[in-house]
């Protein structure tokens, strides 16, 4: 659902969400967006081999909106598929019962 909602903002804005020139790159593009992920909202993230310590901490700017022409629904959608721990992320069934979609559905 991650690839999702990326694909989802990127069809919004004609644009790469988070165009990172290198992986190291790509990922403090997120980390600057979404904030650096903390044991608080993906528990267990800093026991993972690739997460560094050294990882500058952004927070995440909630006044600064994802993509400014979305509506409510819409960004509501795009946060809850950009969530970092993949259990609390929305699935694609509740993704399609999402009142983004009313009225797209029969």
């Amino acid at each position: 659902m991650w690839s999702v909602g990326c694909i989802f903002a990127e069809m919004c804005v004609r644009k790469p969400l988070f165009p990172g020139d290198s992986e190291i790159d790509e990922i403090f593009k997120i980390f600057r967006t979404l904030g650096t992920p903390t044991e608080d909202v993906w528990p267990g993230v800093t026991s993972y081999r690739d997460f560094k310590s050294s990882f500058p901490k952004w927070q995440r700017n909630y006044d600064q909106a994802l993509c400014d022409n979305l509506n409510k629904a819409s960004l509501e959608l795009l946060d809850m598929t950009l969530i970092y721990n993949p259990a609390r992320r929305i699935s694609a069934k509740q993704a399609c019962n999402h009142p983004y979609f009313e009225g797209f559905l029969a």
